[in-house]
């Protein structure tokens, strides 16, 4: 894949003032998760303090269990902690209503998951559509968006395919285009190589990677799988819900 040209930072929102002065896109403070499994107490977080800013490529590594998964749910909106703070492009997160956190992850996240979360009978230019004819965007403006967003992931050739007729390593292409498809400020990848073979990873990793580094979007991702280190500016080590290790790449 090359870099193109005409890209999504071109279209994106730039009244963004965090973004701007390069204060942190996210801040987790004393971030606790509790789950009550019958009787028992289970602890996923035990007191994260977190900040991530602008540009950066943030792995968080950790076995099954290790709390990785639940603190890119706390980011993003999707789970509320039992105790601490989320601040979201400046916002305690906490403190919205779910109308409003619905609001900020449609206009300002993307989110892709491990198991591609695609519509079968949808094909790849229908199923990066979908989301944008529910925000009422126009016609024009929607095929224009969708065929920016196969360019860059490489599968413009692939519009009128289904999923089914794709690999798995074009179909989580497919999942990071729709992602694409709002102009986020940050996509959260749950677990996005999961599934994939360790040259197909790669790839998607490195896509990861360009989406960072030219078209200016924050990249939260979670995996098990140590290529991660070679591509991500930032490595965060999890166990038993607390951080253990970070590294940082120049």
């Amino acid at each position: 894949m090359t870099h193109v040209e005409n890209t999504l930072m071109s279209t994106r929102p730039t009244d963004v003032d965090e973004i701007k002065d390069g204060a942190p896109l996210v801040r987790t403070i004393g971030l606790k998760r509790v789950y009550q499994v019958g009787s028992e107490q289970v602890y996923a977080l035990r007191g994260i303090d977190l900040t991530i800013r602008p540009g950066q490529f943030v792995a968080f590594k950790g076995r099954s269990g290790s709390g990785k998964t639940t603190l890119l749910n706390m980011i993003g909106g999707l789970d509320q902690p039992t105790e601490g703070e989320v601040y979201l492009f400046g916002q305690n997160i906490n403190r919205l209503s779910e109308a409003e956190r619905t609001r900020l992850r449609r206009d300002r996240l993307g989110f892709v998951f491990q198991s591609f979360a695609l519509i079968p009978t949808y094909s790849a230019f229908e199923n990066i559509e979908l989301p944008l004819r529910i925000a009422g965007v126009g016609a024009r403006e929607r095929r224009t968006r969708v065929m920016r967003c196969l360019t860059i992931v490489g599968l413009q050739r692939w519009a009128n395919h289904r999923p089914f007729e794709m690999s798995g390593g074009q179909q989580q292409r497919l999942s990071i285009a729709r992602a694409l498809a709002h102009h986020p400020d940050l996509i959260i990848a749950d677990e996005p190589i999961g599934e994939l073979d360790s040259e197909t990873g790669r790839n998607i990793l490195l896509l990861f990677q360009r989406l960072v580094q030219h078209e200016g979007i924050t990249v939260l991702l979670s995996s098990h799988d140590p290529t991660v280190n070679e591509f991500a500016s930032d490595v965060y080590e999890l166990s038993d819900g607390q951080i253990v290790n970070h590294v940082t790449r120049s």
